[in-house]
């Protein structure tokens, strides 16, 4: 009877929920590496509807940054206080984006201006993180409506610079020693269409840059030169067979079972059609299995590299631009991926499957400073790409498990 009360007055604010994620998603929170000022106006809007929510406290761990106006990166948290402080439930989700990517290919809206078309909600953000954060801030709104005390304290983090590594934002906040060893950490930054299934592992992540420094010439003299384009590609096809080959072990567990190593950005070389490039710039981004030490993939990316230097006489410099190494793998019977099964299993009618995934999140820092931590959400992942939207159902259910957790 409870529970559906609780239920009943969630979808009650199902339109505050999508008026408030548009109303975030409008202003961009886009880091400094990708030619954004931040995520300072978005969290002052933020903080005003935490303030109108009647949370019972609200901090800021803000992190210092010369490279956007305000000079911070700002990391809210608000509490809910419960009959329980010992143990206390967390639910961290980030407030930076991406950036649009190609605005032409953005055939609904443009990023930045979300619209609701078919009870999805439009706009570069609205999965990514959007939708998990106001699921979580109105799952403790609902409760406070009805005069509903969590079990333990809920502290809802809402952090920066997840996009860009996590050192301004989650990283941050754990050196801060804000988290307890009994604490129960969600991270709804991933999961599935149906919900069903909890992540407790992910994969290590390596992004590096590949620059080639040949010699620019007339695209008819080839012979005073030296294409750096073509070196360029030699060196990324190569490190892509050899890479995969190298490393070719399967964990079921994960969703992509393999290591993956993946040739994504190219920079511009050079304008003009007759012109032979002088130099080349490409990047990847490696997830790979846990099983695999993340040093031993770069001596064999720097063994490469030196090979074709020597080959070709080009200067390859290798830019290592992320670099996170997760714990190995284990499967997890830890208090919150329990409680979570159970949750999930009371409100969905779901058993929810426990595994791994390629992409990170802040979990991965909450694990390896030894922190138990689960990732959680119904997504149709979507994030990252042109015409990104996030259902307004998966808000308003997942407002509904957060808010058992809370009270469980």
């Amino acid at each position: 009877m409870l529970n559906q009360k609780l239920f009943h007055e969630i979808e009650k604010l199902k339109a505050q929920m999508v008026e408030t994620l548009m109303e975030l998603v409008r202003i961009p929170a886009i880091g400094p590496e990708n030619g954004g000022d931040g995520e300072s106006r978005k969290a002052e809007k933020l903080e005003k509807i935490l303030n109108d929510a009647g949370f019972d406290k609200i901090d800021h761990f803000d992190a210092e940054d010369s490279r956007v106006s305000s000079g911070k990166r700002p990391n809210i948290v608000a509490y809910s206080y419960g009959d329980n402080d010992a143990s206390r439930l967390w639910i961290v989700t980030h407030i930076d984006v991406v950036p649009a990517g190609d605005e032409t290919l953005w055939t609904v809206t443009k990023p930045f201006e979300p619209v609701l078309k078919e009870n999805r909600v439009y706009g570069r953000g609205a999965e990514d993180n959007g939708q998990s954060l106001i699921a979580s801030l109105f799952a403790l709104k609902a409760m406070k409506r009805l005069g509903l005390k969590p079990k333990r304290t809920v502290a809802l983090a809402f952090v920066s610079d997840e996009e860009q590594g996590n050192k301004l934002g989650i990283q941050h906040l754990i050196k801060k020693g804000l988290f307890r060893k009994d604490d129960l950490i969600v991270v709804p930054d991933g999961g599935s269409p149906d919900g069903g299934f909890i992540e407790v592992a992910e994969k290590s992540i390596l992004w590096f840059r590949l620059h080639t420094l040949g010699k620019q010439t007339h695209g008819s003299l080839p012979n005073k030169g030296l294409n750096a384009h073509r070196v360029g590609m030699r060196v990324a096809l190569a490190l892509d067979s050899t890479l995969h080959e190298k490393y070719p072990l399967k964990d079921e567990r994960f969703d992509v079972p393999e290591s993956t190593f993946e040739i994504t950005k190219k920079e511009n070389n050079v304008d003009a059609v007759n012109v032979i490039p002088g130099e080349d710039t490409v990047y990847f981004d490696c997830r790979i299995l846990p099983i695999y030490d993340v040093d031993d993939v770069l001596a064999e990316i720097t063994r490469v590299v030196a090979a074709y230097e020597k080959e070709t006489g080009a200067k390859i410099t290798l830019d290592i631009l992320q670099k996170q190494v997760s714990p190995k793998t284990r499967d997890d019977t830890s208090e919150i991926a329990v409680l979570l099964k159970k949750v999930v299993k009371e409100s969905r009618g779901i058993d929810a499957r426990v595994g791994g995934l390629g992409g990170g999140t802040c979990a991965a820092f909450f694990r390896k400073a030894g922190f138990p931590a689960v990732v959680w959400s119904t997504v149709d992942e979507v994030a990252h790409q042109s015409n990104e939207y996030s259902k307004v159902g998966n808000i308003v259910n997942d407002a509904k498990v957060f808010a058992l957790l809370a009270l469980s």
